[in-house]
């Protein structure tokens, strides 16, 4: 298999983001440095459930785990989408609360649905998933002086189950496709871009290899979606 680092178009990419059976890197080091134990474990903060509470990836069992609405002695409201924390939930309740926490690091990320123009290498990357017969595809993006700024990834839509809802909701965690990219770069803080455009042929994941850099910046220019407040950062 060709590896996407190697590669501007790399057709046969991995697509492991929804068994959640392998351990992913940074629960190996987790693990490894003692900073979770069984109770205080690492959650990934995924976007906010409509009836209140925080939804939470955990990194061990890749299953998603939505809190209690209030009774909280950790200030869930400051976490934002994308973190990655060490927490220790109260599970006495039917709907766990979150005792303490810690931002490991204080990644983000970006749902924007129907957006319109879709940029242009996502585009050609979906074009060319198209012709070659796949379901998904993968390249790096590059800036004005050809440096590698991110990498996108796109997949077909579900019309029956919903990629983009699967992402935004950890049913399909974006583990994989982040602990890659660490694994090459150096684990940091980035900005994960979940998109997809108007009439929903596709989903793009596209990670920014620097938060807060220009190519981060240009996307959520152009799609609306300004940075937050990060009081915990």
């Amino acid at each position: 298999m060709n590896d996407i680092w190697d590669s501007d178009d790399d057709r046969t990419a991995d697509d492991s983001t929804g068994d959640g059976e392998d351990r992913s890197a940074e629960d190996a080091a987790t693990s490894e440095d003692g900073r979770a134990t069984d109770d205080e474990r690492s959650y990934r903060v995924l976007d906010a459930p409509e009836d209140g509470g925080v939804r939470l990836l955990d990194r061990q069992t890749f299953e998603p785990v939505v809190t209690a609405e209030t009774g909280h002695d950790a200030p869930v409201e400051d976490l934002r989408p994308g973190y990655l924390v060490d927490a220790d939930l109260d599970w006495t309740r039917p709907e766990p609360t979150v005792q303490s926490l810690s931002v490991r690091r204080p990644t983000l990320y970006v749902f924007a649905d129907g957006v319109e123009p879709m940029f242009e290498a996502a585009r050609e990357t979906w074009t060319d998933a198209r012709a070659a017969g796949d379901s998904m595809n993968s390249r790096v993006t590059r800036n004005t002086d050809n440096e590698v700024n991110g990498v996108l990834y796109v997949f077909a839509e579900d019309p029956t189950n919903g990629t983009f809802e699967a992402f935004r909701d950890g049913t399909r965690p974006l583990e994989p496709l982040v602990d890659r990219v660490n694994e090459r770069e150096g684990a940091t803080s980035r900005e994960v871009f979940v998109l997809r455009p108007e009439g929903g042929e596709f989903v793009v994941v596209t990670i920014a290899l620097q938060k807060g850099g220009q190519f981060a910046d240009t996307l959520r220019e152009t799609y609306d979606a300004s940075r937050p407040s990060e009081p915990l950062e």
